[in-house]
C-alpha cells in the first residue's frame, strides 16, 4: 500500500476523513431529532443569519468552516502521534477528539453574533459523539496512511538513528 510521506496531505486526508464520519455522525443525530441543529448550521451560524445558516449556501459555508478545523485538528493528532507513538489507537482518537471537539464547539458558541447556537444538553451531547467518531477516524487514518519515517522517534543517543528521512528532510 501506498504510504502517505508529507505530513500536510496526511492532514488533509486524514482530517477529511474524520470530517466525513463526523458529518455522518451527526447527519443521523439530527434525522432522529437527538440534535437540534447540525455541525454545519452552527458553523455557518457565526457568519450569517438563522435562516441563511439553514440554506444550502449556509450549509456549504459551515462544511468549508468545519473541513478547516477537521484538517487543523487532523495537523494536531499527526503531531502528538509523532510524539507519543501509534500505539493505543483507540484511546489516544478518543481523547483527540474530544479536546479537538471542545474547541470547536466553544467557538461558535462564544460568538456574540451566533444566532444558530445549540442551547441543549442533548444536543451538545451529540456533538461529542461526533466529535469522538471524527477523533477515532481521524487518528485510525493518520496512523495506517502515514509513512513509517513520519512517526520515527528521536534517537535516545548518538547511536540509533532514524530508519528514514521524512519528507521534511529530503526537500
Amino acid at each position: 500500500m501506498l504510504k502517505i510521506k508529507d505530513r500536510d496531505t496526511l492532514s488533509i486526508v486524514s482530517g477529511l476523513i474524520g470530517l466525513a464520519g463526523m458529518t455522518f455522525a451527526d447527519g443521523i443525530s439530527r434525522e432522529f431529532s437527538i440534535s437540534k441543529r447540525s455541525y454545519r448550521e452552527a458553523a455557518a451560524g457565526m457568519y450569517v443569519s438563522k435562516n441563511e445558516a439553514i440554506s444550502f449556501k449556509g450549509q456549504a459555508l459551515g462544511l468549508i468552516m468545519n473541513s478547516a478545523v477537521s484538517i487543523l485538528g487532523a495537523n494536531y493528532i499527526i503531531k502528538r502521534l509523532s510524539q507519543n507513538g501509534r500505539d493505543k489507537l483507540l484511546p489516544k482518537g478518543i481523547m483527540s477528539g474530544i479536546a479537538i471537539g471542545a474547541i470547536a464547539t466553544v467557538i461558535p458558541n462564544v460568538v456574540p453574533k451566533n444566532r444558530v447556537k445549540p442551547k441543549d444538553a442533548t444536543s451538545n451531547l451529540s456533538y461529542v459523539f461526533s466529535n469522538i467518531v471524527y477523533g477515532m477516524l481521524t487518528t485510525f487514518a493518520a496512523a495506517k496512511l502515514g509513512h513509517d519515517s513520519l512517526f520515527d522517534t528521536p534517537p535516545q543517543n548518538d547511536y540509533l538513528k532514524p530508519t528514514e528521512k521524512t519528507s521534511e528532510q529530503t526537500v
